[in-house]
């Protein structure tokens, strides 16, 4: 793994990348950037209402630029959105500017997590679970293909899952 000034979080919705993502942020002194987050202050709307009246690919554009545009700052820690991975370009992006940390977790941790979440788009419907588990079988290699390091969550607190995230941290990255 190279040195890297810049952490990057992936993996699936409900894994953790927002939450252990600030945590780590505040525990390394780095400031932090959620990715979808950003994209919605700058367009005025929720990632959700880009996705049913422009459309899934305009969202993935602005993604693509988005992660371009964040990714080239240097000392910051930036969750991805859950499908960032899945275009070429953001894969190489992500595993060229910084070290990729992949947030995994069991579908039944994200049904758990995700139980009153309703507003991402990629798992709305009635059948939750045949969702996340077509995800996860679609983009789970994904991630582990651009991650220099993995996480993996236990149902637990983030509180207990911070000082392990912490620990593989310092065993493997080397800041720039």
């Amino acid at each position: 793994m190279n040195p890297s000034p810049n952490l990057f979080l992936v993996g699936p919705t409900g894994a953790g990348k927002t939450t252990i993502g600030q945590r780590l942020a505040a525990h390394y002194g780095l400031p932090f950037i959620d990715l979808d987050v950003e994209i919605e202050k700058r367009y005025g709307v929720t990632i959700a209402h880009m996705f049913e009246t422009q459309g899934e690919a305009t969202f993935r554009a602005r993604e693509t630029a988005h992660l371009d545009e964040f990714s080239l700052r240097q000392g910051i820690v930036l969750a991805t959105g859950a499908g960032a991975v899945m275009a070429g370009v953001n894969r190489e992006t992500l595993m060229t500017r910084g070290t990729v940390l992949m947030l995994a977790v069991e579908v039944d941790e994200q049904l758990d997590r995700l139980q009153h979440d309703t507003v991402r788009p990629m798992i709305a419907g009635d059948d939750r679970r045949g969702r996340l588990e077509h995800l996860a079988n679609a983009r789970n290699h994904v991630y582990e293909e651009v991650a220099d390091l993995v996480f993996r969550g236990r149902h637990e607190s983030v509180d207990d899952a911070l000082p392990r995230a912490v620990a593989l941290l310092d065993r493997h990255w080397r800041h720039a």
